[in-house]
């Protein structure tokens, strides 16, 4: 199988990539949550090389294997929004699908309303639509906590062991169910960088005070014009009620729950989510 890794130079840094799979299919470029996170999550989704897919994953500037400059004001969406079509100009993807993993699926967002040329189709993989309502949710799901959990998650110190604790509950209830944790997902967390979370969406998810606190996208959703897969678990930090304001938002849209994840279904059903995914790019190209 075709594997290239390599660095785009992208403002003055250096962005990393892997692209896997023939170079003669429409490639699957996909981003990474977060804010901050990295593309390890995605290593599942590699295998759709194997039935001939080639597939893009990248770590966005300051996370992952890219440069890391410690500089907050770098951190904007403008910022990575543009890295996306740096990334498409630096590798030739003039075609691609597009796919995005909860603030990855803000980003995709954000270039979609861009409206960008040679976008065959969009998967959103536990989008949020809005900051207000995303924080409702999580807070929600927060309170379902025991009640010594969110009270360490309501009043101690970050670093405090029990709302370490309670906040891996929170992690393995709505984040990642799949035990034990795998490698790449081990990898994923320890290499993610804090403060870009921090600069762009703030202390927790359900307390948004960063440059996203009032980011809304819902009455703009209807001018994505094309087609779209929504994707979440039926135990998702993105409830029910969040992936249903997407699809519902976004004409013609699809929508699939996995009934065993939660917020990383490709990661927790890996050949389920590739089946769904595939038939819905072979739709989408037939199209």
């Amino acid at each position: 199988m075709r594997a290239v890794e390599g660095r785009i130079p992208f403002r003055g840094f250096e962005t990393w990539y892997r692209d896997v799979g023939p170079e003669d299919s429409v490639a699957l470029l996909c981003l990474h949550g977060g804010p901050g996170s990295t593309h390890y999550y995605f290593q599942p989704l590699e295998r759709l090389a194997d039935d001939g897919r080639r597939v893009v994953v990248y770590d966005q500037l300051g996370c992952g294997n890219s440069d890391r400059p410690d500089d907050p004001a770098l951190w904007t969406v403008e910022l990575f929004r543009s890295e996306v079509q740096a990334v498409r100009d630096a590798l030739g993807l003039d075609r691609i699908h597009l796919l995005g993993t909860s603030w990855g699926s803000m980003l995709a967002i954000e270039y979609m309303l861009t409206k960008p040329p040679g976008v065959v189709s969009l998967t959103l993989n536990s989008p949020p639509t809005a900051s207000e309502t995303w924080m409702a949710e999580a807070g929600r799901l927060k309170d379902e906590l025991p009640d010594e959990m969110r009270r360490a998650l309501d009043e101690l110190a970050p670093t405090h062991p029990g709302r370490v604790a309670a906040m891996d509950e929170f992690w393995r209830r709505h984040i990642f169910r799949l035990e034990p944790t795998p490698d790449f997902v081990v990898r994923g967390r320890r290499e993610k960088n804090d403060h870009v979370y921090a600069t762009l969406w703030g202390e927790t998810e359900w307390n948004a005070n960063g440059l996203l606190r009032d980011w809304d996208v819902r009455d703009r959703l209807s001018e994505i014009d094309v087609p779209t897969l929504v994707t979440s678990g039926r135990h998702d930090e993105c409830t029910p009620k969040l992936a249903a304001d997407a699809a519902n938002g976004i004409p013609d849209a699809e929508q699939v729950v996995f009934e065993q994840s939660s917020h990383s279904a490709y990661a927790e059903e890996p050949e389920h989510f590739r089946a769904v995914l595939t038939a819905f790019l072979r739709r989408a190209e037939g199209a």
